[in-house]
């Protein structure tokens, strides 16, 4: 999992760094709000570990301009000393998924990450349907108009991301770091991998799916009469 962890408390978002560390889960940290807001909207992440009393821009505030900007759920576990009823119905209401009161155990703090993650991906279909394009999630399948397209595992990756964000582009930057994470690569193996894919994806069709959109990144469209 990549997760934003937005805490301005050194001494805890320390503490949490070296206990999720041995997961080799991928963690970026914000000690303010604003800074917080503009890393979730600018990344992709898995799940957002969001304190309240911050500075600046505090963590309602976050929460709810996150859900007012984002172009995709973003799993939200609210991390505070408020306790209150009031407290967590308000968290709720501004659309976090989860509240976990300070102080707290580490261990209890990674089993509600991994169980938001869960949740989040239970609530995905198994089959994705873009006008002519199906992508099964469970077998790693792809047909376009019923013809199934062989593609090997990382075209296959750039696609189903491509697809999970349509319409929105997707950024070179972003399908380095989702696909390769902390492994260093480079511009010209995705270039190579995007050649394949549009071999495999678009070539013995008339119309390409597959749009680069200049110097920004990548997008599918989807023709509408096929929809």
């Amino acid at each position: 999992m990549k997760i934003l962890i937005v805490e301005d408390n050194q001494d805890i978002a320390a503490n949490i760094a070296e206990y999720l560390a041995v997961e080799s889960w991928q963690l970026d940290f914000a000690h303010n709000g604003q800074l917080g807001l503009q890393l979730a909207l600018e990344h992709y992440y898995d799940l957002l570990i969001l304190d309240l009393m911050l500075p600046g821009l505090d963590g309602w505030q976050l929460c709810s301009e996150l859900r007012r900007q984002a172009t995709r759920h973003i799993p939200i576990l609210m991390l505070t000393a408020r306790d209150s009823l009031s407290d967590k119905v308000k968290g709720f209401e501004l659309g976090a998924d989860d509240y976990l009161t300070k102080p707290f155990a580490l261990e209890e703090l990674k089993m509600r990450c991994l169980a938001l993650a869960r949740r989040h991906e239970s609530n995905q279909a198994h089959q994705l349907i873009l006008g002519p394009l199906l992508i099964d999630k469970r077998s790693q399948q792809v047909w376009r108009q019923g013809q199934l397209i062989a593609l090997n595992p990382i075209p296959y990756q750039i696609l189903l991301i491509l697809a999970q964000a349509h319409p929105r582009v997707v950024t070179r930057s972003e399908l380095i770091e989702r696909i390769w994470q902390d492994e260093p690569t480079d511009s010209d193996a995705l270039r190579s991998h995007i050649y394949q894919l549009r071999q495999r994806l678009d070539k013995p069709f008339e119309q390409p799916l597959l749009h680069t959109q200049h110097q920004i990144g990548f997008s599918l469209e989807i023709p509408h009469a096929a929809a």
